[in-house]
């Protein structure tokens, strides 16, 4: 897909977030992380820093470093991702 797509389109971010997901519910964090970063920097680059794919990505790396308890580089990728999607949707707790 790279080859034909090229190596900074947002369907290879897609595969990319997604073989992530994979190393990541099995455990293989040190998989996981640089396929995460690359899908968010594709993403940042092809579809802008507040895309509802970026938000995805930032969450899933955080869930990446939540289940090694890494929660201090876990925090600001949450709250990054819920500023994104609040400004997409609108408040997501009601006030």
């Amino acid at each position: 897909m790279e080859k034909a797509l090229g190596p900074n389109h947002p369907n290879v971010a897609s595969s990319l977030n997604n073989l992530a997901e994979m190393y990541r519910v099995q455990g293989q964090y040190a998989q996981a992380e640089p396929l995460y970063k690359r899908s968010l920097a594709i993403w940042e680059k092809s579809l802008g820093p507040n895309h509802p794919n970026v938000a995805r990505s930032l969450n899933n790396l955080a869930l990446m470093y939540v289940a090694q308890g890494q929660y201090a580089q876990a925090e600001p990728l949450y709250k990054r991702s819920l500023a994104i999607w609040e400004k997409a949707l609108g408040p997501i707790i009601p006030t």
